[in-house]
């Protein structure tokens, strides 16, 4: 009976980070670009958000509270933006894992590229001082 509650409690997830549902992405980013710093590296930022709102990132995840998975104010408070900490995240993003946030597994994005998937983590760890 547990593993059945662990399996619909996994496909249950895997449904609502993928739905795709790109509308949500594009209602809050003018308000997330709005409440972004301007570090010298805006452009990249700017980048990466673009990126997060093209994929099905904002299903899970939301600037500044906890939904499925962690806000990114909340990574960004967890990691300092090192290039050793933005190549392991951006690996998460790929590659996909659980246990860092609770037991929910964070979806994979295979088809992410290494550099896009970095652009996002830029973008999510500029947010710490949100």
């Amino acid at each position: 009976m547990k593993k059945l509650v662990v399996f619909a409690a996994l496909c249950t997830a895997m449904v609502a980070c993928g739905s795709g549902d790109t509308n949500k992405g594009k209602e809050d980013k003018p308000a997330e670009s709005a409440s972004t710093p301007a570090p010298a590296a805006t452009g990249s930022n700017d980048k990466g958000l673009d990126m997060i709102a093209a994929l099905d990132c904002t299903t899970c995840h939301k600037i500044n509270e906890k939904n499925i998975g962690p806000a990114y104010t909340d990574v960004a408070k967890k990691y300092e933006a090192t290039d050793a900490n933005i190549e392991t995240l951006a690996n998460k993003v790929i590659k996909g894992g659980s246990g860092n946030w609770g037991t929910v597994p964070m979806t994979p994005h295979p088809a992410v590229s290494v550099d896009s998937a970095k652009e996002m983590v830029r973008y999510i760890l500029s947010l710490k001082n949100q």
